[in-house]
């Protein structure tokens, strides 16, 4: 019986404390409650991610392409500021024995290339903006490298059910009033889905971004990463990535981050 009263007590302190909480100290306790559950110091500290698995696009939900696939990403020391904060080379694989690469794509603070035998062709404006958009409002990178930004604000949404798990919504805007909507599954504290609207430059409407992440696993020196990635685009499925290993802190090289310098830079396609 006392310990059935202890519990009663604890719970009515808890509901009593939630209840003192405003939507903004929620949606804060909230996101800092995910960056422990991601690995805390470590997450935050991460300088390096290696993911490794088979990746597919698709076009109207169709599949389009599918390609085994490393996703090297290095955040930066000392970001310049306004300026990315990290690089990412998507490098596509053969079928052949030893996997070599084929082709890849780098994206870098300053822009970004397509790499190939032909050489390194930089991409259209409209694609590395994409890009930009997609990496600045990542939850992921929003933990790792913009939760000091001035300006950023949290506030919790409500509390839902998501695929059959009991979820927190919460709303994240930063100084530029751009806000990305993320679901934080209850139990395990990590996020689910986010959702953010991104205006269409060709039709000057929004699209409507929506990323699930699921499937999580340990990816070494106490990080935990989605090994199921999953976009949409407007209701329509465009990318899938499903990995067999992710790991983090593997002393990436700059090599990996840079256009070879004998490989020829071609012209920007008009």
């Amino acid at each position: 019986m006392m310990r059935f009263v202890q519990v009663l007590l604890a719970c009515a302190a808890l509901v009593s404390l939630q209840a003192a909480e405003t939507p903004a100290d929620r949606g804060k306790r909230l996101v800092n409650e995910a960056l422990q559950a991601l690995g805390g110091d470590a997450f935050s500290h991460m300088r390096d991610r290696l993911e490794s698995g088979r990746v597919f696009t698709f076009y109207r939900s169709e599949i389009t392409g599918l390609s085994l696939a490393k996703i090297y990403t290095r955040y930066a020391s000392a970001p310049a500021s306004g300026k990315l904060r990290l690089r990412e080379r998507e490098s596509f694989l053969s079928q052949s024995p030893g996997r070599p690469e084929t082709s890849a794509v780098l994206f870098t603070e300053d822009g970004a290339w397509d790499l190939t035998y032909r050489g390194a062709q930089p991409l259209d404006d409209q694609r590395y903006q994409t890009f930009l958009d997609t990496t600045e409002r990542n939850i992921f990178y929003i933990l790792r490298c913009r939760l000091s930004e001035p300006g950023l604000e949290f506030y919790w949404q409500s509390t839902d059910v998501f695929e059959n798990h009991p979820v927190e919504i919460v709303d994240i805007t930063d100084a530029a009033n751009q806000t990305v909507t993320v679901t934080f599954d209850q139990d395990t504290k990590l996020p689910m889905r986010q959702v953010y609207r991104r205006r269409n430059p060709q039709f000057k409407d929004f699209d409507t971004e929506v990323t699930m992440f699921a499937n999580y696993h340990a990816a070494g020196h106490g990080v935990e990463w989605p090994t199921n990635i999953r976009r949409e685009r407007n209701g329509d499925k465009i990318f899938e990535m499903y990995s067999d290993t992710v790991e983090v802190d593997k002393n990436l090289t700059d090599d990996l981050f840079s256009i070879p310098v004998k490989m020829k830079v071609l012209p920007k396609p008009k």
